[in-house]
């Protein structure tokens, strides 16, 4: 509604003005037949329909977008020290959070369409060799387009441990560079390959305002359980699922065929899938605070 009174007042100020360029454009003395040519004109603009009058030209897609203003919402959950997730108002409310490791490799955006068809989110933590290519860009963004929010989970999944500080700050930074020349948004999230960690990544986390992140449990890289059935089964039905459980998962074709049923499982048990940009993180906690 406020869109279209906006175009009316447009549209009126731009016939208003072409009216008064026309009357400065009339020469003084005009002889009397041409006096009554031009009311006959005037007479016969007025009598067209409103859908003629000249309409306003569309604002581009980018300056639409611009002049839209973005609500943050108030982060609603926390992670706890155990890296399980927790309702910050009510912290008995049982959730679960997903995580999908290693993307955006094969089967990335299948899982996305897959959680946006349940209405259900998800952090698809990447990994920037997957991202070589305008194919694989593509897919990134994609994702990003579908509401996922995209966490870093270094440029080549090499253990931290084993790197100098520099090679590290590469990894880590080098990628969120890169997320962000792709979507326009550094990653809020961070997952060290293989869960370990060093003190300097996790300063560097830090100062990259991302939340450190790990998981309560994940199978899906176990023999057992690679396929569709058995990690359906383990995901849903381990005695490690409890209130506030973060569910590692990965890029992987046994687990985005189950991704359905791990879903639809937890939910069958009472659990909601937590939004993770409800999270509290370094980044919204500082914007918050502003």
């Amino acid at each position: 509604m406020k869109k279209t009174v906006v175009s009316m007042i447009a549209a009126s100020v731009i016939l208003a003005g072409c009216g008064a360029a026309e009357e400065a454009q009339k020469p003084e003395g005009t002889s009397e037949e041409q006096k009554e040519q031009v009311l006959n004109d005037e007479k016969s603009a007025e009598e067209k329909p409103e859908t003629e009058a000249a309409e306003p030209e569309e604002k581009p897609a980018e300056e639409e977008n611009k002049s839209e203003e973005v609500v943050q919402a108030s982060p609603q959950y926390k992670m706890k020290g155990d890296f399980s997730i927790q309702n910050i108002d009510n912290p008995d409310e049982k959730i679960v959070l997903l995580t999908i490791d290693d993307a955006p490799d094969k089967n990335a955006l299948e899982m996305a369409k897959t959680l946006k068809d349940l209405n259900v989110k998800a952090i698809f933590f990447v990994n920037g060799h997957f991202l070589d290519t305008p194919e694989e860009e593509e897919v990134l963004k994609q994702i990003h387009r579908m509401g996922f929010p995209i966490g870093n989970h270094t440029y080549n999944h090499k253990s931290l441990r084993e790197l100098s500080e520099e090679q590290q700050r590469k990894e880590i930074v080098d990628l969120n560079d890169r997320v962000e020349e792709l979507i326009g948004e550094r990653p809020e999230f961070f997952r060290a390959p293989f869960g370990m960690n060093t003190d300097y990544s996790k300063q560097l986390a830090g100062d990259e305002k991302m939340l450190l992140m790990n998981w309560t449990y994940g199978y899906d890289w176990e023999k057992d359980y690679q396929s569709k059935e058995a990690l359906a089964d383990i995901m849903v039905n381990t005695p490690l699922l409890r209130n506030g459980a973060n569910l590692l998962m990965h890029d992987r074709q046994w687990t985005s065929e189950a991704l359905g049923d791990i879903v639809k499982g937890l939910q069958d048990k009472g659990y909601k899938v937590v939004d993770p940009e409800l999270i509290e993180t370094p980044a919204n906690k500082e914007t918050a605070a502003q």
